[in-house]
């Protein structure tokens, strides 16, 4: 039993130094930062937005492209005709886990670090919007699967705020991902 729990609480102190180690970098980060760092790291933003590499071990978040969405220099695999139907499957992903197809068509993770092609034009009002509606800048194209907006929808502004101040403290990293491909 207390093997278990000195487990889990191990486990809880790798899980917040990896998160904190991502700002361990910028000169005396913010307590915001740090929490969107958190925020970050506890609601899976790496699963999708950071490209991975393949090891031995599977897929590993490239350290080099944190938060930088779908390499836009990635050839998308062609979708298998037939695959993806109520029948059939839901949704597909590329190995990296940065673009899934669905019946909602292509969807690509966005860059979510402050270069232009990411959200350096982006204001923490639009962030906020962008995650309340499911809407791109809070009023234009819907946000696609597998982006859980809804979810992010619940948290406070003040979180929301956290999560924006972490993201626009990330190396800018110059990736224009793709527009989503509507369904066939």
């Amino acid at each position: 039993m207390y093997a278990q729990a000195f487990e889990r609480g191990l486990l809880s102190a790798i899980f917040v130094s990896v998160a904190f180690a991502q700002v361990a970098n910028a000169e005396n980060p913010s307590r915001a930062v740090r929490r969107g760092a958190y925020l970050v790291q506890f609601g899976g933003c790496h699963d999708c937005h950071t490209p991975k590499v393949m090891t031995p071990k599977g897929p590993e978040l490239d350290k080099s492209r944190l938060l930088s969405g779908y390499p836009s220099n990635a050839p998308l695999p062609a979708v298998p005709q037939g695959v993806i139907a109520p029948t059939q499957w839901g949704a597909i992903t590329t190995n990296d886990l940065t673009a899934w197809a669905g019946p909602w068509g292509i969807s690509f993770a966005a860059n979510l670090t402050p270069d232009v092609t990411g959200l350096r034009g982006w204001t923490t009002q639009q962030f906020i919007q962008t995650m309340r509606t499911g809407k791109h800048l809070g009023v234009g194209r819907a946000i696609l699967p597998p982006m859980p907006w809804f979810d992010a929808a619940v948290l406070t502004d003040q979180d929301l705020k956290a999560l924006f101040a972490y993201l626009k403290s990330l190396k800018p990293i110059s990736n224009q991902v793709p527009q989503p491909v509507p369904p066939k």
